[in-house]
Formats: structure tokens, sequence, C-alpha cells
């Protein structure tokens, strides 16, 4: 199966389009497909064809509940606090991202996404799918030696090491990859990550 991931679209639906353009079973949107205050509701258009082969989490820019809502309206799967298993394969979606300086609506405390990244422990394997990058890594660095990322996800990630660990919201970080132990992660942006199991 081919799982497309992508994050941080802002609104972009050029963008948008050829994300979700590349041949996949299932599509993951990683949170922020606008930037607040934006309603999610023009991005219907591009999207709806999906229908629930479209996974949706909220980023900083969305709340949880705009986003269900989203999906209720389309037919749309709603990913944030969620598991889903596929084909025995668990996918761990947590939407929202640690505190940012721009007083955003999707963030959570530190010890807040520790608590809840505690509810996927022991379910393997595992495809961890967070909006917030793992702290101090090549995909939460937004220039030389500043890094934005959280520290509860790189906790989870070094702890429990899942296979896959998939990210967006810092946008320099884009495009890259790291190993973590045995994790492989990556902070997909716009253009996503193709996963194939």
């Amino acid at each position: 199966m081919r799982f497309q991931i992508f994050s941080d679209i802002h609104g972009d639906f050029a963008s948008l389009r050829q994300a979700v353009a590349v041949e996949a079973d299932v599509f993951i949107a990683a949170g922020d497909l606008v930037t607040h205050p934006a309603p999610l509701e023009p991005c219907a258009e591009v999207l709806a064809p999906l229908g629930d082969r479209l996974w949706v989490m909220p980023g900083n820019n969305e709340t949880a509940e705009q986003v269900r809502e989203f999906c209720e309206r389309h037919g749309f799967r709603s990913f944030h606090e969620e598991v889903h298993e596929v084909a025995g394969v668990h996918f761990a979606g947590l939407g929202y991202s640690n505190p940012t300086p721009f007083d955003t609506p999707g963030e959570y405390s530190e010890e807040d996404l520790a608590a809840k990244l505690s509810c996927f422990a022991g379910r393997f394997p595992q495809v961890l799918v967070c909006h917030a990058p793992p702290l101090d890594t090549p995909l939460d660095e937004a220039g030389p030696g500043l890094h934005f990322g959280s520290k509860a996800v790189r906790d989870y990630i070094d702890e429990h090491q899942p296979e896959y660990c998939f990210c967006g919201h810092i946008h320099e970080g884009s495009g890259r990859t790291v190993r973590l132990g045995a994790t492989l992660a990556a902070n997909v942006g716009k253009p996503g990550y193709l996963l194939e199991l």
C-alpha cells in the first residue's frame, strides 16, 4: 500500500493539487492546510474526491473541532489523537504543535503532548504522524542552531522507536530525513513523502 503524507499547505492550492495528484491508497494531511484564521472549506474543492482515503489532522493553525467538522462534512477521516490500523500497521496521529511565539489556536504544552503520545505506546509496528517535529534534529531546524521542535515528540521516539515518524510545522526542514535509532523520521512539507508498505 502507498501512503502520501503531506503538511503545511497554508492555502497554497497549487501545491495541494500536486500533493494529492500522486497515486496512493491513503492520503494524510498532517496539519496546516490553511493559515489561521482562514477557513478550511475552500480546500474541499481539491480534496473532496478522496473521500475516506484522506485522513486529516490539525496543525497549529487549525483546531481539532474545525478539522473534525470538516471531515464530517466531506467524508474524510479525522486523524487527530487517533490510531488507524491498516494491514497490521498502526498509524498513530497527533496534530497541534508545541508552543509557538505566534499564539496560534492549535498548540499543546510539552506535558500535554507527552501525555497524548503515551497513549500510542505499545502499538507496533507503528507509523507516527505528528504535526510537530522532534527537537534538535534537522527536521526542526529553522536556521543554523535554531531548533523549534517538540521535546515530547523526541522523547517518545527515543524511548519507543516507532518504525517511522512523519512531521511538518518547521518549513525550513521540509524534505529532510534523519535516522533516530531505529526510527526513520522525515519532515514531509508541501511536496509530501510517499510511504510504501
